[in-house]
């Protein structure tokens, strides 16, 4: 007999032995075992003809019953978003709302969000100067974000019309000067003092 042979014969009564110890530990006799293994493989069979959509049934339901659906975040209330055209930058989109990240990622998403607030931007400034900087360099990296081919969402911020935001700026300012003009209250009549109405010669 070779000594792979011999080598071979060792490891199958080796393994025959683990089988038997185990067997002993469990107070199982080998037919026992045997039986239960059928039984187990017989389960897994039926397990497996069961179709898909009766699976997930099956797994909700039993998710239900051990409370996983209690207390959930949006139980209850509208799922934020959920009436919304589809807009496919919506993941980096919540990340940042989540995090509350500024200044942080895609090009395309930083210009969408500085364009939406240009205007209030624009509106805190004081000289014409100012407002005409502020737009040449927004629209210069509008241009630029578009020029890099490095992927990520597409670049679908507009360029603004330095002379048209320059006048809507003077409009907005305008309207917010009236505003404030018409919401002071009217200054009373001061009551002159005695001996000023004594100089004037009247009371």
């Amino acid at each position: 007999m070779t000594s792979e042979g011999a080598g071979s014969s060792f490891k199958r009564r080796l393994e025959r032995a683990v089988e038997l110890r185990a067997v002993r530990a469990t107070g199982m006799t080998a037919a026992e075992e045997a039986e239960l293994a059928a039984a187990e493989e017989k389960e897994r069979e039926k397990l497996r003809k069961v179709d898909d959509a009766k699976r997930a049934e099956y797994l909700i339901r039993d998710a239900m019953a051990q409370g996983k659906f209690d207390n959930l975040k949006y139980a209850g209330k509208p799922i934020p978003g959920l009436g919304e055209g589809y807009d496919p930058d919506w993941w980096v989109k919540g990340l940042i709302q989540r995090e509350n990240l500024t200044g942080m990622g895609p090009k395309a998403i930083l210009l969408r969000t500085e364009d939406a607030e240009l205007d209030s931007r624009l509106d805190a400034q004081y000289a014409e100067k100012q407002v005409r900087d502020i737009l040449a360099d927004f629209n210069k990296r509008v241009i630029d974000a578009r020029r890099q081919l490095q992927g990520g969402p597409p670049v679908v911020t507009k360029t603004r019309d330095i002379d048209a935001e320059v006048e809507r700026w003077r409009e907005r300012r305008a309207a917010a000067a009236a505003a404030a003009a018409a919401a002071q209250p009217a200054e009373p009549e001061l009551k002159r003092s005695w001996w000023r109405r004594i100089w004037n010669g009247g009371w």
